[in-house]
This record gives structure tokens, C-alpha cells and sequence, in this order.
């Protein structure tokens, strides 16, 4: 990645094309898109490098296996989905 030639400026320091206005009101969306292109450039320019790894997405992952526990209760249902029985609240003034 290479360094631009003059340092960029703050947010919300006044811009030096010497408009007087801010920084982000006047050239930043401007210096943004020079600095994405430059980025596509030098990434069609360099094919053989390798494409950053997307973990989540990938299908062939395989899950470890569950560990073996002593509580049979734990074994087989999924956590947090116990089946129970609801009784309604109280209802009334009592």
C-alpha cells in the first residue's frame, strides 16, 4: 500500500483546496473515491494474491461432535428449548 504525498486532514479541519468550508463538506467524499479506485487498481494488478478468508459462510466446516455427559437431561434436547408445561398466571385481584 503506498503513502499519499500530502497528509490527509481531519474531519473538521478546513480544507486545503482553500474553499474555507470543512473538510468532510468539500473534498473528502472526493479524496475517498480517488483512494478506492487506487485500491482497485492495485487488486486487479496483483490476481495471484489470495482472497481473505470468509469463515462464517463456509459450508464446509463440520462441527465437533458433542462431549458425553453424565446428565442425560443435557444429552439430547437443544439447550435453552426444554419442553415443559406452562400454567397461567394468577388472574384477578386476590
Amino acid at each position: 500500500m503506498t503513502v499519499s504525498a500530502r497528509a490527509r486532514p481531519g474531519r473538521n479541519d478546513t480544507c486545503p483546496c482553500g474553499s474555507g468550508r470543512k473538510y468532510k463538506h468539500c473534498c473528502l467524499e472526493k479524496d475517498e473515491a480517488e483512494a478506492a479506485a487506487a485500491r482497485a487498481k492495485a487488486a486487479a494488478a496483483a490476481p495471484d494474491a489470495p482472497a481473505p478468508a470468509d469463515d462464517a459462510g463456509s459450508s464446509t466446516r463440520k462441527r465437533q461432535p458433542r462431549t458425553q455427559t453424565q446428565q442425560p437431561w443435557k444429552g439430547t434436547a437443544a439447550p435453552g428449548f426444554a419442553k415443559r408445561t406452562r400454567t397461567p398466571r394468577k388472574v384477578g385481584g386476590g
